[in-house]
């Protein structure tokens, strides 16, 4: 018998060590660099948190520069402390000023000593945190609309694109495409302003790849899951609830993002990707999702600011919103902490108890590992878990701990549907 859905109390505001909370990963920036969280808010122009979230959000014009020189500099403030002992540089005595390592150009030093000692653990990393270090900034050019560039019609089947090189090898030639971002009045604007010298053509084509496969990478993956549960498109319209969502997926959405579907499955009948979550930002997504299927042949997006298992109750037992054939989580995030657990509780139990397929994506290989082990507490049924073919190729630096090895987005993944067959759960009993 499936356990029943445990409800929040009603008084349940997410805190700063639940999931569902962007503030948890702001400030948990504290833990290794004391006051980093007040370093950034004070360079962006606001106050607190919650302005912070109030201009993320669009309901406020809180951070403001006179000149694009005075916002790239300021980003890239919100990156100086000492990589070697965490110091500040309003806690550095008179006369002291931060040094910027002069290969990476990506992480900061106090003194020669610091850097001396830091060099066996940041020689591991220095040559990638470069090309981190030119990502930051050229990604600028996702929200200036220069990126994503266009895609090609698929000439091979889902089945048959299997990794990145297979999608490459029908795409055709990129460069000129990436070379009308390269040849834009943004990149030239970037350049001219940014406090780093511009790197040659070769480097900026390999950035904007980088971030386009980030951008495609959850487009991909969704796909991915499709597949991987043997959903039809071609038979029937199919719901993708995505779970967890929050302003890294939402900030600056355009209707259109999902479009390489229609690549992936074309004269699909139809396709509706929900974004759900609590930091889901306000923008042209943000509309109500399908009671039932509209137009064949495209991709509708929609965008719900709630918990999951508050969007359901809200909108899916009411029938204002369609029962997915698939949820899709990237980066969930709850093996990090007990708090973050707990907040996903109510939604891991849903999907198990509801018999929902679902496929949820990690950073790394170890955080795969500590999922697992909490999926299986729940006796879920796991169906499959790996590397994923479609991991974004953009290294992400961890910004407070610099020096740690680099992740990508939606590296690996685990699928689950249901309850653990009743054999395997006799079988852990008898472990126990």
């Amino acid at each position: 018998m499936a356990s029943q859905i445990p409800a929040l109390p009603q008084s349940y505001t997410p805190g700063t060590d639940s999931v569902f909370s962007d503030q948890s990963a702001f400030h948990s920036l504290d833990s290794n660099v004391p006051g980093l969280s007040k370093v950034i808010l004070n360079k962006l122009n606001l106050k607190d948190y919650e302005e912070y979230r109030a201009v993320v959000e669009g309901k406020a014009r809180g951070i403001s520069f006179r000149n694009y020189k005075e916002m790239f500099q300021r980003m890239e403030e919100t990156f100086k402390f000492c990589a070697g002992c965490n110091e500040l540089p309003e806690h550095l005595t008179e006369g002291q000023t931060l040094k910027r390592c002069v290969k990476c150009l990506n992480v900061y030093y106090c003194t020669k000593d610091c850097q001396r000692k830091d060099w066996a653990q940041h020689k591991k990393v220095c040559k990638i945190l470069w090309l981190v270090a030119i990502d930051r900034l050229v990604e600028w050019l996702m929200f200036t609309g220069d990126l994503p560039i266009p895609t090609e019609k698929w000439t091979k089947s889902a089945g048959e694109v299997k990794n990145w090189d297979d999608w490459l090898s029908k795409q055709g030639d990129l460069t000129p495409r990436l070379n009308t971002v390269l040849s834009g009045a943004n990149m030239a604007a970037l350049w001219k302003n940014a406090s780093r010298p511009r790197p040659d053509d070769a480097d900026l084509r390999q950035s904007l790849w980088r971030i386009q496969s980030e951008f495609l990478s959850r487009v991909l993956t969704v796909g991915l899951a499709v597949q991987h549960f043997k959903l039809d498109p071609y038979d029937k319209p199919v719901t993708v609830h995505l779970v967890g969502t929050s302003h890294n997926e939402t900030m600056g959405a355009r209707l259109t993002d999902f479009d390489e579907l229609n690549h992936m499955f074309p004269g699909h009948q139809g396709i509706e990707i929900v974004m759900v979550g609590p930091e889901v930002v306000d923008g042209p997504i943000m509309r109500p999702p399908l009671r039932a299927f509209g137009p064949k042949h495209r991709v509708y997006i929609s965008a719900y600011k709630a918990l999951y298992h508050q969007f359901w109750e809200d909108m899916v037992v009411k029938q204002e919103a369609a029962k997915p054939d698939l949820v899709v989580g990237f980066h969930p995030g709850f093996h990090a902490n007990q708090g973050l657990i707990e907040g996903w509780l109510p939604t891991l139990l849903l999907l198990r108890d509801y018999n929902i397929p679902s496929f949820f994506t990690m950073f790394s290989e170890m955080e795969l590992k500590y999922s697992l082990e909490i999926l299986l507490e729940l006796e879920m049924h796991i169906r499959d878990s790996g590397p994923n073919p479609f991991t974004s190729q953009k290294p992400e630096q961890v910004q407070a701990c610099p020096n740690k090895p680099l992740v990508y987005c939606n590296s690996h993944y685990v699928s689950f549907q249901g309850l653990l067959p009743q054999e395997d759960l006799e079988g852990r009993g008898a472990d126990a």
